[in-house]
């Protein structure tokens, strides 16, 4: 007996042509997982050299053109250039004619709603802000992570359930981000994402110093299990001795960062503050506690440990 195989995606008849312009970390991969999903992509643009590899790589034999040429062949266009040129592109392909009427316009921009493409809408274009809640590396690995990824999306009322399904086809999660709140939106993302990368970054650093041998294996569970007992728990799960209020201990560590790594000592007395925040208002540290930790934190950060 035969077992049936699923139909291959490349075997369906396309429904969307799609063009990217700006083939970074970002635009390739969402253009590769739409391929995926049945669409063809039919051109991309990028500048450097890596860009091009990146290009050639994760969409073989699609053609690299200027960004005025990814608009004449694509129905869908994601834009997918960093956030402080995103206003002037649109602008200017709006200007030199470049956007189709009845096109779609997408961009990827966190920082972003739909408003920022209203030069394409003059133009009669369809806008759809799409931006995937996701650190991207620019490889194949990154088509895989996008299932059960969240996107903030943001669009016209009328087009918001054309937004979702295209999210919705490249494996994502549409979460709705209202075009005022998407500055906040996006400052909730980089506070814990990026950050992340260098508050982990520095603390394999500091091991190093210390003589651990494997920082990564060391630092993995431990933090696999604080960012898992976070998302579960919120401030419930603060530990440590910021949350024990143990002066002593946090005074040790700022006297060690002035003679180890003082460009450091900056960030951890605020990020300890910031804990020492949360955890009275949680509960977490006693009052009673608070008074000599709080000294400790309110020193200067050039200056002698207190």
């Amino acid at each position: 007996m035969n077992t049936p195989h699923p139909p291959d995606p490349r075997d369906r008849p396309a429904r969307l042509s799609v063009g990217v312009v700006g083939a970074g970390r970002v635009g390739p991969v969402l253009a590769a997982s739409l391929q995926l999903a049945g669409h063809r992509p039919v051109a991309v643009s990028g500048v450097s050299e890596t860009s091009v590899r990146r290009a050639a790589q994760l969409l073989p034999d699609v053609p690299l053109v200027s960004p005025a040429e990814v608009l004449a062949r694509a129905d869908l266009v994601l834009l997918t250039v960093p956030d402080d040129a995103l206003p002037g592109l649109v602008e200017g392909l709006a200007d030199t004619g470049a956007v189709r009427p009845g096109q779609l316009i997408a961009h990827t921009s966190g920082r972003y709603g739909a408003k920022v493409l209203d030069p394409a809408l003059r133009a009669g274009a369809l806008p759809l802000a799409l931006h995937p809640a996701m650190t991207f590396t620019g490889t194949a690995v990154d088509v895989q992570r996008l299932a059960g990824c969240s996107f903030g999306v943001t669009a016209p009322d009328e087009l918001r359930m054309a937004a979702e399904a295209l999210v919705i086809e490249m494996g994502g999660e549409p979460e709705w981000i209202a075009e005022e709140s998407r500055p906040l939106y996006h400052a909730a993302l980089a506070l814990g994402a990026n950050h992340l990368v260098t508050l982990v970054a520095q603390a394999m650093e500091l091991l190093r110093e210390a003589g651990v041998a494997a920082p990564d294996r060391m630092l993995g569970p431990l933090l696999g299990a604080a960012l898992d007992n976070a998302l579960r728990s919120g401030d419930a799960a603060l530990t440590g001795p910021v949350a024990r209020g143990d002066a002593g201990t946090v005074a040790a560590h700022v006297t060690e960062l002035r003679a180890h790594s003082p460009g450091m000592v900056a960030g951890y007395l605020a990020m300890a503050r910031a804990t020492a925040d949360r955890a009275l208002a949680h509960g977490t540290l006693k009052p009673a506690l608070a008074e000599d930790l709080l000294g400790v934190l309110g020193g200067d950060p050039e200056g002698p440990a207190t």
